[in-house]
């Protein structure tokens, strides 16, 4: 990242929340955080380390809060065998180039450590802000088992890049929540259902028992941390709703019993449209299995009436993207297909203040206000009018700050 400014002038402030934009006010910055935003003309644009926006929209940056920054590749088990040098390496060219599409903060769905979370930390490269998990947990045959029918060999090392770890029962899930949770671990993910990578389940499976749910809710409910949880149909979604579950990644395939349940436990929806689209279109050109090929179908049809019922009924959805290996590139495409169903204050919410909320961060992230970190994107456009234009960021992003720290250079 260049230079670190201390103002941005002329910025019409973008209100997710509120649905509106401001006339143009000058952002006051201190020490990677937002200190004031003031009337025009009370700072010198000429200032190098002002940043005059020119009367361009200025909002909050992006959260993007289901990605799995260490997956380069869609053959999860493939992954595992991998050099955790190189995984580490690829990772920090992936978090890269979503910060460029305009992503400041972003939640890894299982993969990324404390490790790569203390290396985004201490600024070592480029990246958003990491909010990470560490393994997901899978119960033997579940959606964080990549072994084929024939393999018996499990290797749950800390150290191997799995994105899983394997465990059954509740002493076994309580052990392994803590461990995830030793490490700093923002959330805990657990599998509650079959998914489409994972080559022995089938989809509308459900996984785990209800006591290895709530003990794994438990210990991170005990550590002031949450559990989200892989799931597609109603009935795996609605039973990790009741046992205690707070975020709900995919539901593709909830119906009109779940949402009720949303709103009763205050819990999340995390969709994530674009992957189906793309595992559709080039899955196995990036080594999405042939078992894995096969179950696409089985939820890509069914997604967008899921992020319509769920945004109509009033539940709090969030943005997300799940993209794997060289898919990753169509991060921002996700924009696009929400804009069939949702308007562009609802996806707008959905990547800022919403996601914030879930990510415990209120406040914090996905506001242009006062105390905020200073993440900004200034926008070419009016993404209140028209929320395409995020799904080019390379046109549309005249400028990127995550901290108050310039990403992308209005000038290149």
């Amino acid at each position: 990242m260049s230079r670190e400014f201390r103002a941005v002038t002329q910025a019409r402030i973008l209100d997710p929340e509120g649905g509106t934009l401001s006339d143009p006010r000058d952002i006051i910055l201190h020490e990677g955080r937002i200190a004031a935003i003031t009337a025009p003309g009370e700072v010198d644009a000429r200032d190098d380390e002002v940043l005059d926006a020119g009367g361009r929209v200025v909002m909050p940056g992006l959260i993007d809060a289901h990605v799995h920054v260490t997956a380069s590749t869609a053959d999860l088990a493939r992954l595992g065998e991998t050099s955790p040098f190189l995984v580490a390496a690829q990772a920090q060219q992936l978090m890269g180039q979503m910060l460029l599409r305009g992503f400041t903060s972003v939640r890894d769905a299982a993969g990324a450590d404390y490790g790569l979370a203390e290396a985004v930390d201490r600024d070592l490269f480029v990246a958003p802000r990491l909010f990470f998990g560490g393994k997901a947990l899978s119960q033997t045959g579940g959606h964080g088992d990549v072994r084929g029918p024939g393999s018996q060999i499990v290797d749950d090392h800390a150290c191997c890049p799995h994105i899983g770890i394997v465990c059954d029962g509740v002493s076994e899930v309580r052990r392994a929540a803590r461990a995830q949770l030793r490490t700093g671990a923002h959330h805990v993910k657990v599998m509650l259902s079959g998914g489409v990578a994972s080559p022995t389940d089938r989809v509308d499976s459900t996984q785990f028992s209800d006591e290895e749910i709530l003990a794994i809710v438990e210990e991170a409910t005990g550590a002031n941390r949450y559990v989200l949880g892989h799931a597609y149909t109603a009935r795996a979604v609605n039973r990790g709703l009741r046992l205690g579950v707070r975020s709900i990644e995919h539901g593709n395939l909830i119906d009109e019993t779940s949402i009720p349940l949303f709103r009763e436990y205050d819990a999340f929806l995390v969709p994530t449209l674009v992957t189906y689209d793309r595992l559709k279109a080039e899955g196995a050109e990036h080594g999405l299995p042939p078992a894995s090929q096969r179950k696409v179908d089985d939820v890509l049809s069914y997604g967008l009436g899921a992020l319509k019922l769920a945004t109509e009924g009033g539940a709090n959805v969030v943005f997300g993207t799940d993209l794997l290996g060289g898919m990753q590139q169509h991060q921002s495409r996700e924009f696009l297909i929400r804009a069939e169903v949702a308007s562009p204050q609802q996806i707008l919410r959905s990547a800022t203040t919403t996601a914030a909320r879930l990510l415990q961060a209120e406040g914090e992230l996905g506001v242009v206000a006062p105390g905020a970190h200073a993440d900004l994107l200034v926008v070419e456009g009016n993404p209140l009018e028209d929320i395409t234009l995020l799904a080019d960021p390379a046109t549309t992003l005249a400028a990127v700050l995550k901290g108050g720290r310039q990403v992308v250079d209005p000038a290149a």
